[in-house]
């Protein structure tokens, strides 16, 4: 047999496989940390329009008129009577909104997931995109949630999920995700 010391073009390429260690192999997330971080979420966003919402009420209350009571923009318009409070207030939902943003992106956290130490991550454990974030997880399930009478109901599925094995809502499955602790 004659040997050559040419490599063989046609031969397989060779490499070092290491497996690399993702983010899928953390821990879930606890379904209270979830929990925990969606009211934080929450107080942060609306404790800033507290006095227009108590404004905007009072004179929804003291209206004799049935369109301001079931007319949302009515209400908008009855906080932003109330002046500087609901000013102040939307300001402060730009700046916690654009500090979520830069949360999310860098992270995959919310301000109350980055308090209580859970991101979220791609089922696979890489990185999930502020795109995938906002899109699929957040806007596809408030739009559910906007049907009258299946919104209701997709919105207490999409809770109860949270129960199950995989600690995953509906909101999950439908972007791929998982929530770990960071």
């Amino acid at each position: 047999m004659v040997t050559s010391s040419k490599p063989n073009l046609y031969a397989p390429p060779r490499s070092s496989v290491a497996d690399v260690a993702t983010d899928a192999d953390s821990e879930l997330g606890s379904r209270g940390a979830r929990l925990g971080a969606v009211l934080l979420d929450g107080l942060i966003f609306g404790i800033p329009f507290v006095p227009s919402y108590y404004s905007a009420f009072s004179a929804v209350i003291r209206s004799k008129s049935t369109n301001l009571a079931g007319n949302p923009f009515a209400i908008w318009a009855a906080m932003a009577r109330s002046g500087p409070w609901f000013y102040l207030g939307l300001v402060a939902a730009v700046v916690t909104l654009t500090i979520t943003t830069i949360l999310v992106k860098r992270n995959g956290q919310t301000i109350g997931k980055k308090l209580l130490g859970i991101k979220v991550v791609r089922k696979d454990g890489s990185k999930a995109g502020l795109g995938r974030i906002f899109w699929l997880r957040y806007l596809l399930n408030s739009v559910f949630m906007l049907i009258p009478v299946v919104g209701s109901l997709y919105s207490l599925v999409d809770s109860v999920f949270i129960f199950g094995s995989a600690r995953r809502c509906v909101h999950d499955y439908l972007a791929d995700t998982i929530v770990v602790r960071a």
